[in-house]
């Protein structure tokens, strides 16, 4: 199904409703900080402007009222100390009167009322407080009682009607003040509450837009994506929504179609790898056979024929020895050659009676003890060691797990090799060494002979492989063959180190028991614990020196250095 690709994008969509919303409410808050100003501006109207109009006003007629009294007083009793009064609130009156011009710039129609206060408070004292003075200071208090008329009281009513007319508009404008507060305040207010009702519908609209045009799209991308998750691979991604899910959408169906195709592939090549494996195991089954079988007849051809060829050997040797000298020379040369081919038949027929038998006749494994094997090794190649003059050490060895004939004959095959592949003139020398790698031992049979190039380092373990003559080194070329078969059948490995500097290093590897791994362990944990050496003793010890640590400890594989005298654990054979 074609997807229906949006006109906007999501971006350009939220984009466009933050802009509004923040347009909106920054109008809304210019707006409402115009109408804060204004209501600031009414609130102190009303606090600093006609609040004190009106107490000035109250005190302009107390000052108006005591010059009406005092006027009174001093008319009755003619003592110029009532006029004290008097004249005080004539004082009152003018600073009054300049308190209140200072406030009334924007209140004309109070000015004007206060005008009129001053003109009829000046009319009275001209017309009546005044005249009354001068009479009474003149012609004493009954003339002066005499101008206090009437008329002269109605006269100052006027002025207190002008007073009052003066309150009356100071209250109407302080009330008009009051009036614009609450008017900006409610204004305020509500646009605090447009602002409120603008931010919760943007609000709203967001929810209701990312609902739509997000939630629902992947939404259904996801539930898209979960059945082909559930291995519905065919099943075609479709998206709706903004341009940005659309292209989504397609990106996670143009993955489907590559894992789809990919796992096409993976399942055609997983078949054709369990073919491979039927077939790879047919063939191991039929090599195990074949492998049993070749050894079964090596077995029973080797044994069965021992008979015939002792026979032969006896009969040849029997030749040799009665007829030997009766017949020509050349009579007694094939004479020879028989008896040594059916011999060297005889020893390759026994070797290869060995060879068939490792890992066939087996007696289970047992802990062996390789420096007890080792002795077995020095007696039975005593006479070797004597004839060639030869020297055979072992640094202490350790305790593994194998059947002790197999490990016997190991050892002696490797001794016995080091003996025989000597250098003219030179006292063969055998060190025998092992040391712990890991959870293996590494055993080494160094000597001083002749060496082996590298390029001959695999084919010694060749089953008969010689790299030499037999009238040079006699000899089956098995040795080394069984010596490999035995260290496989353990579990190990061997090889030739074709890195020393002189003779040949032969090296296999053996399990080392747990209790070896264990007290190594141990013992690096401790080394770890203990304080650090001084400067002086790092410097003296390099780094790749291993310290003599016990006397299964790793010795350097040199065939011609010997253990040193008194060494505990180290074993000297010399023979010669």
């Amino acid at each position: 199904m074609k997807p229906v690709v949006g006109g906007w994008s999501l971006r350009r969509r939220v984009i466009t409703l933050l802009t509004v919303v923040g347009v909106l409410l920054i109008a809304l808050a210019g707006a409402e900080a115009a109408m804060a100003a204004r209501n600031r501006t009414q609130i102190d109207a009303v606090l600093n402007e006609t609040g004190p109009l009106r107490v000035q006003s109250q005190e302009l007629l107390n000052a108006l009222l005591d010059q009406e009294t005092a006027i009174r007083g001093y008319a009755v009793s003619g003592n110029p100390a009532d006029l004290n009064p008097y004249r005080e609130g004539l004082e009152q009156e003018k600073n009054v009167v300049v308190g209140m011009r200072a406030l009334l710039d924007d209140y004309p129609q109070i000015g004007q009322e206060l005008r009129i206060v001053e003109e009829r408070s000046t009319q009275w004292r001209q017309s009546v407080a005044e005249p009354v003075i001068t009479t009474t200071e003149q012609s004493g208090t009954s003339a002066g009682q005499a101008l206090v008329t009437e008329q002269a009281r109605q006269q100052f009513d006027e002025v207190r009607s002008a007073v009052n007319d003066l309150q009356e508009e100071i209250l109407t404008a302080r009330e008009q003040s009051a009036d614009n507060v609450r008017t900006s305040s409610n204004v305020l207010v509500v646009l605090l509450i447009v602002a409120a009702l603008v931010v919760v519908v943007a609000g709203a609209m967001l929810l209701l837009s990312m609902d739509r045009m997000v939630i629902r799209p992947l939404t259904g991308l996801a539930d898209q994506v979960r059945e082909v998750a559930e291995g519905d691979y065919q099943h075609g991604i479709a998206a709706i929504g903004p341009p940005e899910f659309i292209r989504l959408g397609e990106d996670v169906d143009a993955m489907r179609q590559k894992i789809a195709a990919d796992l096409a592939e993976v399942r055609a090549a997983r078949e054709r790898i369990e073919w491979v494996n039927n077939q790879l195991q047919k063939q191991a089954e039929e090599l195990t056979r074949s492998n049993r079988d070749l050894e079964q007849f090596a077995y029973v051809a080797s044994h069965d024929l021992q008979e015939p060829l002792r026979k032969v050997a006896s009969f040849c040797q029997l030749l040799q020895r009665r007829y030997a000298g009766q017949l020509d020379e050349r009579a007694d040369q094939y004479i020879a050659f028989a008896v040594d081919g059916a011999q060297r038949m005889q020893r390759l027929i026994n070797d290869l009676l060995a060879f068939s038998r490792i890992g066939r006749l087996t007696t289970g494994f047992v802990e062996v003890d390789l420096n007890e094997v080792m002795g077995d090794v020095a007696g039975q190649t005593e006479a070797a060691r004597q004839y060639a003059d030869a020297e055979l050490t072992w640094t202490e060895l350790p305790v593994i797990s194998g059947e002790e004939p197999l490990l016997t004959n190991l050892l002696a095959n490797l001794v016995s090799n080091s003996i025989k592949f000597r250098r003219p003139d030179v006292p063969p020398k055998v060190h025998i060494s092992a040391r712990l790698v890991g959870a293996e031992w590494e055993i080494s049979c160094q000597d001083n002979g002749i060496g082996i190039e590298p390029e001959f380092a695999d084919k010694i373990f060749v089953i008969f492989q010689r790299l030499h003559s037999k009238d040079a080194y006699p000899g089956t070329g098995i040795g080394l063959a069984i010596v490999k078969k035995i260290v496989e059948y353990h579990g190990g490995r061997v090889w030739v180190d074709t890195d020393v500097p002189e003779g040949t290093a032969i090296r296999f590897t053996l399990p080392a028991l747990p209790a070896d791994i264990e007290a190594a362990a141990a013992a690096v944990a401790d080394d770890s614990s203990e304080q650090p050496q001084s400067l002086a003793a790092v410097e003296a010890t390099p780094s790749d020196e291993v310290p003599e640590q016990s006397a299964r400890s790793d010795r350097p594989d040199r065939a011609d250095e010997s253990p040193e005298s008194g060494r505990t654990g180290d074993m000297r054979e010399t023979v010669g």
